[in-house]
């Protein structure tokens, strides 16, 4: 048994050991005084002497058994390999669970925190105007209640309703004027602190989305870092030759920028002026950003700028060229 509870794989003897096994009781009894070492002396000497066609059927033997083995073990391994998997989608299972738990914990605190939130009123909202009726009320109410000495809201109220019923629509038309201004004024407020939610909730958005294009171009340059890393370093020594070559001829023209590069080197001057103290990294990203947020128009103004820069290196390459060819012909 091995450790784990499981039967050991044994391993197939070889031919030699096979038949040796044939062999030792024969050997033991020609040479009984013979020790344990003397014996396979006896038959290490005799193994050697014996025909290919007398070895032939234990090495069948040990093929045979060898395969089997073999077999065993791979199915072994094949075993320990899903039992690996299951036991890591097993742990990923309960991850996942206990997320979900977790998830649905918050979302019902969430839910909790917005029934409370709920109550509580914007102060910038406009306050609902009262009706033609509720004016009348508040009027009377005081009136009521000075007058009788009956501090009953409840009943000084029934007594408002009463009258305003029995009021007539030239009686009510005051009332109706004050609240039909007051709603007006209302409905002028609320179109103004709509304009002003809205505007607010655009803000938001826009900075979520511009720093959602921030993030993911980071991500995107740190990728880029990563797969790059390889290539670097396979790269370095041609970077390190070309130096050397480019360091042994001064007169040689140098390269232009392409249209991104100019770009960048003057947006990164304004950004730098904007937003002091920012991060190379987020400074690159936001470089990005601006570049690919430019119209046609705009990015027409640099790729023209650099091909007109690379039509200049070009004329400076041909005459670095012939000059060299001169060179070397005298």
């Amino acid at each position: 048994m091995n450790k784990g509870g499981g039967f050991e794989k044994k391993r197939p003897s070889p031919p030699y050991i096979l038949w040796c096994k044939d062999q030792w009781k024969e050997i033991k009894k020609e040479n009984p005084e013979a020790d344990f070492k003397e014996v396979s002396n006896i038959l290490g000497a005799k193994w050697k002497t014996i025909m290919a066609e007398e070895k032939k059927p234990y090495e069948e033997i040990y093929r045979a058994e060898k395969e089997v083995y073999l077999q065993a073990i791979a199915k072994e391994k094949r075993e320990t390999e899903a039992m690996k998997l299951f036991e890591d989608e097993h742990k990923q299972k309960t991850a996942m669970e206990l997320l979900e738990q977790y998830l649905q914990f918050k979302e019902e605190g969430e839910k909790e925190t917005k029934k409370k939130t709920k109550k509580e009123r914007d102060p910038s909202k406009p306050k609902q105007p009262m009706s033609a009726f509720f004016l009348f009320s508040n009027e009377r109410r005081a009136a009521l209640l000075a007058d009788t000495g009956n501090k009953n809201v409840l009943e000084a109220a029934k007594i408002a309703g009463e009258e305003w019923k029995n009021m007539t629509e030239e009686q009510k038309k005051p009332y109706e004027e004050i609240a039909k201004k007051n709603k007006e004024k209302y409905m002028e407020e609320m179109e103004v602190y709509k304009q002003k939610k809205e505007e607010e909730a655009l803000n938001v958005k826009k900075q979520e989305e511009e720093m959602m294009k921030l993030q993911k171009q980071e991500a995107l340059q740190l990728l880029k870092k990563k797969e790059k890393t390889d290539h670097i370093i396979k790269k370095t020594k041609e970077k390190r030759q070309q130096k050397k070559q480019q360091n042994s001829d001064p007169n040689k023209p140098k390269k232009p920028a392409s249209s991104f590069l100019l770009f960048s080197k003057e947006a990164r001057k304004t950004l730098v002026q904007e937003r002091q103290g920012i991060n190379n990294s987020t400074l690159n990203a936001l470089i990005s950003v601006k570049w690919k947020e430019l119209s046609e128009e705009e990015r027409d103004v640099w790729n023209a700028k650099a091909s007109e820069a690379m039509e200049v290196y070009k004329k400076q390459m041909e005459q670095y060229n012939k000059s060299a060819e001169e060179e070397q012909q005298h």
